[in-house]
């Protein structure tokens, strides 16, 4: 398997692209967006003010984890991670279900 180090710019970008690209579909900023480009009356400027903020907001998240990346070795931070991922999903799941019985 290929390293992470070791992908090209392509696949990088597709990967980051798509992943943020997905993941902001219908989020609470898009719809903010939404609302502040219909109240506002100028698109053009809701645009650049929303995409300077996302743009921001990206750098730190960057930052952050090649700080990370230079503390942590890959494999651990990837267990770490999923780990952190599956408790936060299974409490949303057990958070559902509470609510439902």
């Amino acid at each position: 398997m290929e390293s992470d180090n070791n992908k090209g710019f392509a696949s990088i970008f597709a990967t980051s692209f798509t992943t943020i690209f997905i993941a902001e579909l219908g989020d609470k900023t898009q719809i903010a967006t939404l609302m502040l480009s219909a109240e506002s009356g100028h698109p053009i400027i809701v645009f650049i003010g929303s995409a300077l903020a996302l743009i921001c907001s990206s750098i730190v998240g960057v930052l952050i984890g090649k700080w990370i990346a230079n503390k942590i070795p890959a494999k651990k931070f990837s267990l770490f991670a999923g780990l952190l991922m599956t408790l936060i999903s299974a409490w949303i799941g057990y958070s559902l279900l509470k609510g439902l019985i």
